[in-house]
């Protein structure tokens, strides 16, 4: 190899690397999981360690998977506020979302067929954005009547069965109305409820991950 050969392939492979190297960062940044939500997932009444979100990061590194979760939760919030606010939620990109709303319809008996054109808005603006989605349902309160109760589950049972949605029917399945899980309000999970949450959805969350770059 000629003396005049050895520098110039110095500076081609450093050239090489700084364009290489926006790449290599790029493949190895997390996929980011936005959690678009109400007081359930933004861990109403609990340190923010115990809540839905960081617990379910815990548990997906537990499992070998690095997710950097968006926080998009607001306590109170409805179907309506979460359409509201989805583009800002969005304003640094996901790769998958978790939708976890309509609790708040239901406790102030909104009509579902808002509830059901709010969700469906947000579902057709994340997959105009090809990103998957994990619907997780909510039911309505008793008190409210069984046909009312009825069309409200009928709104989640509908949009989870769209193309690309995985569904989950019920967010608090297991924990709703057990007061060894929920907090004096009996409404919203203690730690030990959102653990068990995070461990049934666990398995669904992964599957929403499955093919995402870097998870």
């Amino acid at each position: 190899m000629s003396a005049a050969y050895g520098p110039r392939r110095r500076f081609l492979e450093a050239a090489a690397g700084l364009v290489l190297a926006p790449s290599l960062a790029w493949a190895a940044a997390p996929p980011r999981l936005l959690v678009l939500g109400d007081s359930l997932a933004a861990g109403y009444g609990l340190a923010r360690a115990e809540s839905f979100q960081p617990r379910l990061a815990e548990a997906l590194r537990a499992h070998g998977h690095d997710v950097a979760i968006v926080d998009g939760a607001v306590s109170g919030d409805t179907t309506a506020g979460g359409r509201a606010r989805l583009d800002w939620a969005l304003a640094d990109g996901a790769d998958a979302a978790i939708v976890e709303l309509g609790g708040n319809d239901g406790l102030r008996g909104i009509d579902p067929a808002a509830t059901a054109a709010n969700l469906a808005a947000i579902l057709d603006a994340l997959a105009a954005r090809r990103i998957p989605v994990l619907l997780s349902g909510m039911l309505a309160p008793p008190n409210l009547g069984p046909e009312y109760g009825q069309e409200f589950r009928a709104v989640f049972d509908r949009l989870g069965a769209r193309a690309g949605v995985l569904y989950d029917p019920f967010f608090l399945a297991g924990v709703a109305r057990d007061p060894v899980l929920n907090q004096p309000d009996g409404i919203h999970p203690n730690p030990e409820g959102v653990r068990r949450i995070v461990a049934r959805l666990l398995p669904l969350v992964e599957r929403l991950l499955a093919g995402v770059r870097g998870s």
